[in-house]
């Protein structure tokens, strides 16, 4: 194993957590976990629904645990700083592959993991699921449990650890989560090539179907926006055969953060995540032409600012073989009471007893991820 150096900050508070917890369980007092507070739009800012729950802070529970650079593992408490964990990865040459947003300063590795969101690499390189090992989490009794391992194969049986990722805290506090990383890139080279949306998903179909550095895809205004990464001589190569003009590539950073002018906080309407398999198609939306959404990740991930009601926008995506999430902190403004796609019966009916099984007196995050839950 390689060390890297730690923050002085670096700090285990574990069981002052738990402790927290066994008291909120006693009491029958719920919690919302609350790490950077960077991602609280998500899932909780919907109109019609007020959570009263205790704050349980996780910002002093820090550190890297355990880091080997040449297997490409880390071990990291969820309360540390995503940027602080970047940078001990940069410093080796390393990266997260799927690249998570951040929202702002504070984000923390518990939001990354609790969120489950990944940036414009998620097709090329995987989503957070993806790169989970391994966790620890403090259930309702405020005993702290070990799922998953070091390696990617390790489980026999259901992997309680991946089971986290995207659950919104609503099954347990993560204290800390151990992923795979990957080595950056050689060399990272964008392109912006003027082209309609329809040719654009058709090159970009092609493309898919050939060993070329892609890493990012997106079409905006007019033009497909393109990220090469990998040696020198393959990704010159390929930008040659591509042709277009060169992007700054600190675009795909403001992608992933939104923000691009697409996702202003002047435009009052709702900003919509429409997910989508491969290939598919322009929806066929009352009122929306074909260039008002932003397609990311190839045309697999569309944002889009309507005012349309929830059901047109979600049966248009289930009709596709996808689903509609309301996205951002505008969704008090319209949109829909339920910001996530309402669960069949048959998954809702799991969903609940899975909730009653690992949080019976449902104490964390209470409507965090779905009214019910």
């Amino acid at each position: 194993m390689t060390d890297t150096k730690h923050s002085p900050r670096e700090h285990d508070a574990s069981e002052a957590l738990a402790e927290r917890i066994r008291r909120a369980d006693a009491e029958g007092r719920p919690l919302r976990i609350v790490g950077g507070d960077t991602k609280a739009f998500y899932g909780f800012h919907v109109r019609g629904r007020t959570v009263e729950a205790d704050a349980l802070s996780t910002r002093e529970h820090r550190g890297i645990t355990y880091y080997d650079p040449v297997e490409l593992i880390v071990s990291v408490r969820t309360g540390t700083p995503l940027a602080e964990l970047e940078a001990a990865l940069a410093e080796n040459g390393q990266m997260l592959g799927c690249e998570p947003p951040h929202f702002g300063d504070d984000a923390t590795v518990g939001g990354m993991v609790a969120t489950g969101l990944s940036g414009p690499r998620r097709p090329w390189a995987g989503s957070v699921r993806d790169f989970v090992l391994g966790t620890r989490v403090i259930n309702h009794e405020g005993s702290e449990q070990h799922f998953g391992g070091q390696v990617m194969k390790n489980v026999a049986g259901y992997d309680l650890s991946r089971l986290m990722v995207g659950a919104q805290g609503t099954l347990g506090l993560l204290t800390e989560v151990t992923m795979k990383v990957l080595p950056r890139p050689g060399v990272t080279r964008s392109l912006h090539l003027d082209m309609p949306l329809p040719r654009a998903l058709e090159r970009l179909a092609e493309w898919g179907r050939q060993p070329l550095p892609i890493t990012a895809a997106a079409w905006l205004d007019g033009a497909l926006h393109l990220r090469l990464e990998g040696g020198p001589s393959s990704v010159a190569a390929t930008a040659d055969r591509l042709g277009g003009d060169e992007l700054r590539d600190d675009f795909w950073t403001a992608l992933r953060e939104q923000q691009l002018a697409f996702f202003s906080k002047e435009d009052p309407r709702p900003l919509w995540r429409l997910a989508l398999p491969h290939h598919t198609p322009v929806l066929d939306l009352p009122g929306v032409k074909e260039s008002d959404p932003l397609y990311d990740w190839g045309g697999t991930q569309r944002w889009l600012r309507s005012e349309l009601d929830d059901k047109t926008i979600r049966e248009a995506c289930t009709r596709a073989g996808g689903h509609a999430t309301c996205y951002g902190p505008h969704i008090a403004t319209g949109g829909t009471a339920e910001p996530f796609t309402p669960l069949a019966p048959v998954v809702a009916k799991y969903h609940r007893n899975l909730k009653a099984e690992l949080d019976p007196k449902g104490i964390f995050n209470p409507g965090r991820l779905y009214a019910e839950l």
